[in-house]
């Protein structure tokens, strides 16, 4: 049985934590996998009760932390190869930056046979100075040249990282997109929708708009705030608005809200507009009760909101990043903008609210939709012919 070394930065709520999770579950019993993980941060969620629910236990690095550390970043990567050498991996699959650049250069330095790295996203605009991101493209660039393969989960995404990046050459490149237990999107929807709109006290004639998400400076909340106001000010629909995660930029949001007028709350208060929820764990019961969920990112790779969307029949208003455009339909599951036409997503956002029949158009294709294309089962599949394959081929090098 091969044995595979996962490595992710930390378990917090979002796709990339589902990805490496479903393929650790999945992939047995045929590889027997080992899932390293990192720190979070303080303002994230937990999402360790998953990998509980899922039977998965974890070894921990807490000096493998989101930002860069030198000292710390030292300490990860001496952890990193005593835990190679007890395992003795037959592959080491590391996941985002940071495992992506410490697993992969323990990895190299204990000669694991096969090194595999994939790409949630990329940091090479919207995130850091043009000084640091270019000191992180060579990096990414050198630390290809240790891999065997490298995955990006979409087309667009291959397209930026080979292409426009100059990351590695094409060939390196596999594209497996993401993998889901969708299913469950569907089941009691109409239970689980009178349940969010009994909570947040909503009519049944209320048109709830949502955003998915880490509250940080990429995901561009702000927009989605002009949104709201756009269409409280122009709209004869009811709206009401739901901000559902928690970050850094809470208090900036906030403070936005007020310059723009929009009322909010962190409770229950039916007339505030718009609603901080915070984290929550049910995301089918978010899912079931909004009427319009948005993305407003500056940079994506595959974001899995609106992927579960879709999966709940939700149409959707979002800007054309990453690999949006190659998870959703444009004009059939969703209406897209560029990141730079913020009037163009605002018009949008109008629209969908007032046209029922639009909305309940384009709700309506998204299920099979995406259960064609991110299911769990494909991910596993995919990923252990990629798996198999490398194997195969380093053994005939030998």
């Amino acid at each position: 049985m091969p044995k595979i070394l996962r490595i992710h930065n930390r378990l917090i709520i979002g796709g990339p934590t589902l990805n490496v999770l479903y393929l650790t579950k999945y992939l047995a019993p045929e590889f027997d996998t080992l899932l390293v993980v990192g720190e979070k941060e303080d303002h994230e969620k937990d999402a360790a009760f998953l990998a509980e629910q899922m039977g998965i236990k974890t070894v921990s690095i807490p000096d493998m932390g989101r930002s860069v550390h030198p000292f710390r970043d030292y300490k990860a990567f001496g952890h990193l190869k005593k835990i190679i050498k007890d395992f003795q991996p037959d592959i080491v699959h590391s996941h985002a930056a940071k495992p992506g650049a410490i697993g992969r250069m323990a990895a190299s330095s204990m000669k694991v046979p096969v090194i595999v790295h994939t790409y949630h996203g990329h940091i090479f605009h919207s995130y850091f100075s043009k000084l640091k991101t270019r000191f992180f493209l060579e990096t990414e660039r050198y630390l290809a040249r240790k891999s065997d393969a490298l995955i990006a989960i979409s087309q667009q995404q291959k397209k930026e990282l080979a292409i426009e990046f100059r990351v590695a050459n094409e060939n390196k490149f596999r594209v497996i997109p993401l993998g889901f237990e969708l299913n469950k999107f569907l089941e009691d929807q109409e239970q689980k929708r009178k349940r969010f709109r009994a909570e947040f006290d909503l009519d049944e004639n209320e048109i709830a708009i949502g955003i998915i998400g880490r509250l940080v400076p990429v995901k561009n909340h702000g927009l989605f705030l002009e949104g709201v106001c756009h269409v409280a000010r122009n709209s004869s629909k009811k709206i009401r608005a739901f901000i559902i995660g928690d970050g850094e930029t809470r208090k900036v949001l906030e403070e936005k809200a007020k310059y723009l007028g929009i009322s909010f709350t962190s409770g229950y208060n039916k007339s505030a507009l718009l609603n901080f929820t915070s984290w929550r764990t049910d995301i089918g019961v978010i899912n079931a009760g909004l009427d319009i969920i948005t993305l407003t990112s500056l940079n994506e790779g595959t974001p899995v909101s609106l992927i579960e969307a879709q999966a709940a029949n939700k149409p959707i208003v979002s800007t054309r990043v990453g690999g949006i455009g190659d998870i959703v339909i444009e004009g059939k599951t969703a209406l897209l903008s560029e990141t730079n036409a913020p009037d163009a997503f605002k018009q949008n956002l109008l629209k969908l609210v007032e046209d029922d029949g639009l909305r309940s158009c384009l709700g309506k294709n998204g299920a099979d939709h995406v259960q064609q294309r991110f299911s769990v089962k494909r991910l596993a599949d995919d990923m252990a012919r990629l798996y198999h394959e490398l194997l195969e081929k380093k053994n005939q090098t030998r």
